[in-house]
């Protein structure tokens, strides 16, 4: 019985996979596009790390060689990076084509209070629901409930104050939906009458 299980169970080998440092560059490459090709999903870049055994600063090197080779080669994919996240996406250039084989996607639209509130939060992160209030003049709950429902925001734990109120801020699909590899990104707030006093 033993026997039969060590000859259905996979080799170390398999389950482990091969040893980086005996990979070559395109090896890694390929591999690392593998994985970011079964995920589908943004996957965190300490999950990669753990992935291939390498540290932060190995795996951007191995992430910018394999940008690089995507954009050179006019490849169909891209990589799609934030600070904590790696994605595969389509390359834009190809989005006709795309369009083509798929019907326009139904992308919903953010109402104008949720584009203000979003604003709010994404610029003065961490923030209370009080504080998106008091910026906007007016309430904000069916604005913060349809963005959390739609993932743009989320909950980042509470403020240390009376009644303990939830602080809010962006999450990776509010940078994805905005074309922005991080918070950086976010164009300069208008000066303000009173900014120029």
């Amino acid at each position: 019985m033993e026997e039969f299980v060590k000859e259905i169970v996979a080799p170390d080998s398999v389950i482990n996979g091969p040893d980086p440092a005996e990979m070559t560059r395109e090896q890694l490459m390929g591999a690392l596009e593998s994985v970011l090709f079964v995920a589908g999903e943004p996957l965190p870049k300490a999950e990669i790390s753990r992935v291939f055994n390498m540290n932060a600063l190995e795996l951007a090197v191995l992430l910018a060689d394999l940008e690089s080779e995507l954009e050179s080669n006019a490849r169909g994919i891209r990589l799609f990076t934030t600070n904590d996240t790696v994605q595969l996406v389509s390359a834009p250039e190809y989005n006709g084509w795309l369009i083509k084989l798929l019907a326009p996607p139904q992308e919903k639209n953010l109402s104008d209070s949720m584009m203000e509130t979003l604003s709010v939060i994404a610029y003065r992160q961490p923030v209370t629901r009080a504080d998106i209030e008091a910026v906007r003049g007016v309430r904000c709950e069916y604005a913060v409930s349809q963005l959390l429902k739609q993932g743009f925001i989320r909950e980042l734990g509470r403020k240390e104050v009376v009644g303990r109120p939830m602080l809010f801020g962006t999450t990776d699909a509010f940078l994805r939906r905005f074309g922005l590899h991080s918070l950086e990104e976010l164009p300069p707030m208008p000066e303000t009458e009173s900014d120029e006093e």
